[in-house]
């Protein structure tokens, strides 16, 4: 599952210390999958449900829900200790659960894998838009967002995902599309999906053409955010003496563009090529890389981010 660093510009524990939590990432969602291993290994006892084997890609890193539960687990003492020590004694706190009315539904290994999908996810935003002592107001849209949990759950665990990213440069903020870091090169991708078959004519002016059935209408052309996105990635880069190629795309996983003159520079993925695209993005084996975290951070070093301290610690230093 591809790490979530940057969601919009809600706060991430990533910005607190970028070298550090990706590689926490791996180890931790290997521990937590164990747990799960044993909850599920009771539940199919119970119920006679032979045991399932999952691939490694099905695997969490955890995350602790911490509404109301500040008091009963840190004392005075504790809430004195820094963000990374509190983390890490929550570790230690299995967070994933099989209640009863959900083994119900888990009669084959495909209902299984969902589930823990879907808690990987939930729990994914959840980490891209809190810490332990702030967290943004969250848009409830992206616990149901498909093209990011699309990109979350296929894409390996080294990718590290900008999704939306706002930045910051003086005083103006720009929102970039969806950028991912590979251990091999930068991607800047935009989507172009809206009914499925629909065709979509590019053009070098301002506006594309897009046909579904007989119906002709007008949309701004997708290059002029993606290259500006793309901009933005290179200048940062450039400053920052990275040398990390980047690439960028437009994908269309249910529709077709049709572009015969396009210049060269970008990517054109439409629903012929989008399989064979994903497979080389999915296959991609490299670890995580020092060069790619330092990209990573030049972005996040000017990432807009608007947070509230969580309203239980201000009642815990009131005492």
């Amino acid at each position: 599952m591809a790490q979530l660093i940057k969601l919009q510009n809600y706060i991430s524990r990533y910005e607190n210390d970028l070298f550090h939590y990706p590689a926490r990432y791996v180890r931790l969602k290997k521990q937590e999958w164990r747990r799960f291993q044993e909850k599920w290994a009771h539940h199919q006892a119970v119920s006679f449900i032979e045991p399932i084997q999952l691939e490694d890609d099905w695997m969490i890193e955890p995350e602790k829900e911490r509404t109301g539960f500040f008091r009963s687990f840190f004392s005075k003492k504790e809430c004195q200790l820094s963000e990374e020590e509190s983390i890490q004694k929550a570790e230690d706190t299995p967070i994933f659960s099989i209640n009863e009315t959900e083994s119900t539904f888990l009669h084959t290994e495909e209902d299984a894998k969902k589930l823990f999908v879907e808690k990987m996810y939930q729990f994914q935003v959840k980490w891209a838009s809190s810490t332990l002592l702030h967290k943004s107001p969250l848009d409830h849209k992206y616990y149901v967002d498909e093209r990011l949990k699309f990109l979350l759950q296929r894409l390996p665990d080294t990718f590290l995902v900008f999704y939306e990213p706002v930045l910051r440069f003086q005083k103006a903020t720009v929102e970039l599309d969806i950028v991912i870091m590979t251990p091999i090169e930068v991607w800047c991708l935009t989507f172009l999906e809206e009914q499925n078959d629909a065709v979509f004519s590019g053009t070098a002016e301002r506006f594309w053409t897009k046909r579904y059935g007989e119906a002709e209408s007008k949309l701004l052309s997708p290059v002029v955010s993606l290259s500006r996105t793309e901009t933005l990635v290179n200048k940062l880069l450039r400053y920052e003496q990275i040398d990390l190629p980047v690439r960028k795309a437009i994908l269309s996983r249910n529709g077709y563009i049709d572009y015969p003159s396009a210049p060269a520079g970008i990517d054109y993925i439409d629903k012929r090529a989008f399989d064979t695209w994903f497979h080389y993005m999915r296959k991609v084996s490299s670890p995580l890389k020092m060069i790619q975290l330092k990209a990573a951070k030049a972005l996040l070093d000017h990432a807009d981010t608007i947070s509230i301290r969580r309203p239980e610690w201000e009642e815990e230093e009131s005492k």
